[in-house]
């Protein structure tokens, strides 16, 4: 088969690899539609320790069932799924204490074994969900990062009425500001530095966009009691500090690299009472945010802006490096 391979950090090229068959307790899905995100950025530069390489990439995505492995009885071939790519091993102390994500021995699909930039690709049987009738393979492969946003809205549990703060409007951004608004918030602000994101963020519901946190200050007598941090570059994390009012919780959603430092007053986190939070990837969420894209409360059409064939894989990389538009998709003739 056909599947796009990082050899190595920094060398990212299409190739024929052996076709994979499901093994016990498994399906061989053909991807229709496959999103990349920071995290295969991360991994193509070798800033993701876990990853091995070569390695083919991709965690995001949908397709159809075509294969099944020994054992499995409640999927069938022709079936439109969803994948959840979470590898937890079940048994060490945090998936004990129902922490999945923080799994000792974590591994996921795309990210420390093959992935779905190829034409097949098997998966654990219980990782699918089915897909709504209606539903394109683009909107499902936006299902993972949404069950991504779900976790972090779980973690940072806004009240009816609430106001957020997001930083970042690109995918991720956009994502949660549409959760965020059915998930309590009332009202949605959101920074970034490109006006056509900014834009692109009105039109999605966002009630105020700014290009700096000072000019999104600017109008207000406090700050916010919650802000999100969508970039995962540690500078707009560290403006996202000074734009939190007393009592208030910063939730680091974006991957800064691990080098990364803040600089925090310990006086003003005893005094203000403040919270930093983190978010990691999907913990029991996969279910609800296939039902959230379902509902319609994800315009997902307009997320994404690139969509190129399995050979010009290398054009989705480039296009997310260069903030060109917001989702690039890897997608099947």
């Amino acid at each position: 088969m056909r599947a796009a391979v990082i050899s190595t950090p920094g060398s990212l090229s299409v190739q024929t690899v052996a076709d994979p068959a499901p093994g016990p307790g498994e399906v061989l899905i053909a991807p229709r539609a496959v999103g990349v995100c920071g995290t295969d950025l991360h991994i193509l530069d070798g800033e993701f320790p876990p990853t091995p390489y070569p390695i083919i990439p991709g965690h995001e995505f949908a397709g159809e069932v075509v294969a099944l492995g020994p054992g499995v009885s409640d999927v069938a071939p022709g079936d439109r799924v969803a994948v959840d790519p979470s590898l937890f091993c079940g048994h060490c102390v945090y998936c004990k204490r129902q922490r999945g994500n923080l799994c000792l021995n974590w591994n996921a699909i795309g990210d420390t074994v093959d992935g779905a930039f190829a034409e097949y690709v098997a998966v654990p049987a219980a990782n699918v969900y089915a897909l709504p009738e209606g539903m394109p393979y683009a909107a499902g492969a936006l299902v993972e990062p949404l069950a991504c946003v779900v976790h972090g809205l779980r973690r940072l549990a806004i009240p009816p009425g609430g106001e957020v703060l997001i930083i970042g409007a690109g995918t991720i951004g956009l994502l949660l500001a549409q959760a965020a608004g059915r998930s309590g918030a009332a009202r949605v602000s959101m920074v970034d530095t490109d006006p056509a994101r900014l834009a692109r963020a009105a039109e999605l519901g966002a009630d105020v966009v700014a290009t700096s946190v000072a000019e999104v200050l600017g109008g207000r007598g406090i700050g916010f009691e919650y802000v999100i941090d969508a970039t995962g570059v540690p500078a707009a994390t560290q403006a996202a500090l000074p734009a939190l009012c007393r009592g208030g919780t910063l939730l680091i959603f974006g991957v800064s690299p691990a080098e990364a430092r803040l600089s925090v007053s310990p006086f003003q986190v005893y005094n203000d009472e403040i919270s930093v939070i983190g978010s990691m990837a999907v913990l029991n969420t996969f279910e609800p945010a296939l039902r959230l894209m379902g509902s319609g409360a994800i315009t997902a059409e307009d997320l994404i802006t690139h969509q190129v064939p399995l050979e010009r894989t290398t054009e989705a990389f480039t296009a997310v490096r260069e903030r060109a538009g917001l989702k690039a998709q890897v997608t099947a003739a």
